[in-house]
Order: structure tokens, then sequence, then C-alpha cells
């Protein structure tokens, strides 16, 4: 094989792989129209915009500054490429008794205000699309979904049941305080050295409002939905993930 052969060769194989990956994808994103709810299906026929703004935008930049992308995803396969929307709770939610199903696909609109989409590298911890609905539901019982996520944040090992949580610690999104009259909403039921209450700081409150602003419970245009026909048949079960 000539050196020209050769170098067209890997240039060719590089060349096609960054231009479906990142060209196609940039040229179809940045420019995305407004889709109709369609009336038949929803009763309404306004436009498809889902908005995060604030607090949650600012929360989206602190969960791309430590890291979170690296362990978690933000994204639910189709069907044919995984069995995320069979997971329990991961695509959305279903009430048989009262005719809900949410489960769908993740598509574009999904990732509004960022300025990038935290698809995820890697899927170490599990995927986070509907994180909120599985802490509402299933963790969250005594306590507030804030209260359990900055308890999580502060540290994820402080339940015996999730001693084995690969989850690093993120004490730095917290701050000690001295206790001056009633302790705080957002204190922790953990203490400084001295006694101080440990509250969260300004990034540890927007992370938290980011994360629970991942929900799959919203109302999506039909093009949007992409619910399974079925459950699969000999499909055992899938358990409800740890965030």
């Amino acid at each position: 094989m000539s050196f020209r052969t050769f170098f067209l060769s890997l240039s060719a194989s590089f060349g096609v792989a960054w231009l479906a990956m990142v060209i196609v994808p940039y040229f179809k994103m940045r420019t995305i129209e407004p889709v109709a709810m369609g009336e038949d299906a929803t009763g309404t026929n306004a436009v498809y915009i889902p908005k995060r703004a604030g607090r949650i935008a600012d929360g989206s930049q602190v969960y791309a500054a430590n890291g979170c992308y690296l362990c978690h995803t933000q994204l639910i396969r189709p069907d044919y490429a995984g069995n995320d929307v069979y997971r329990t709770d991961f695509a959305g939610y279903v009430n048989k008794e009262e005719g809900i199903d949410t489960r769908r696909e993740t598509n574009a609109f999904d990732y509004p205000s960022e300025k990038f989409a935290h698809i995820g590298i890697n899927r170490v911890g599990p995927d986070l699309s509907n994180l909120a609905v599985r802490i509402e539901a299933n963790y969250a019982k005594d306590i507030s979904p804030e209260q359990w996520l900055y308890r999580y944040l502060y540290n994820p090992r402080h339940q015996p049941a999730r001693s084995h949580s690969n989850c690093p610690s993120f004490r730095f999104l917290f701050d000690e305080k001295k206790v001056t009259g009633n302790p705080s909403d957002t204190a922790l039921p953990f203490h400084g050295e001295n006694g101080e209450e440990i509250v969260p700081n300004p990034d540890g409150r927007a992370l938290v409002s980011y994360l629970l602003s991942l929900k799959k419970d919203n109302p999506v245009p039909v093009v949007f939905d992409f619910k399974p026909a079925a459950e699969p048949s000999a499909k055992p079960a899938a358990k409800t993930p740890a965030p």
C-alpha cells in the first residue's frame, strides 16, 4: 500500500465519522423550528417550547463544571438501540390504573437553554433524564426531594443501603455556618466539627434545582411521542435504579 493510499484511507475513515457525528448534527440542531402540539391528541395546538431559566440554567452550568456527564447520561435511546424505555422510570412512568404512560425517547427539545446538551459520555451511574420523578416516587418519602438530594450530594454513602455508591461527595457545594436562632430550612442533619450547621451554597442550590427539573412528564407533540407499542414478553421487570 502506498503512502498516498494509506493517507487517503485514514482521512476518509476519520472524515466520514466526523462529518456524521459533528457537522451533520450541528446543522440540524442549530436552527430547530417550533413544533405544534397537535390538537387531536393533546387538546391544544400551542407551540412546544420547553423553557428552563434562572437557577435551573445556572444549575446546568454547575452540572457541566463538575463533570457529572462523565458518569451519567441524559439520553433515552429508541427501543431498537437499547431497553431504556422499558427500565423502571428511566424514560417516564406508567400508571395503568389511570391510563397514564409518559415514556418516550429523547428529543432535541429536551436540552433547552443549555450551552451544551448533557447527553453524557458513560453510564457509570444511572441515566438522569427522569431523575426527579424517581426521587419523588421512590426515595424522598419523609423529606422533601430537595433535602434528599442535598444529603445525597453531601455524602452519597450516608445511608447503609447506598454504602456501595461510587458517586463522589460534593461537600464543596456546602458551607458550614454558626447557628443563630432557628436552624436554616435547608440545613442538613450533619454538623461541622464545632457544631456548625451545614447548608448548601448557591452552586449547591442551583445544581439541585437543575436535577429536580429533569422530568419526562410533560405532554409532547405526537411526532415526539415514541412510546413502545407493548411491553416486551419474557423480559423480566427491571429494578428501580439508584440515582
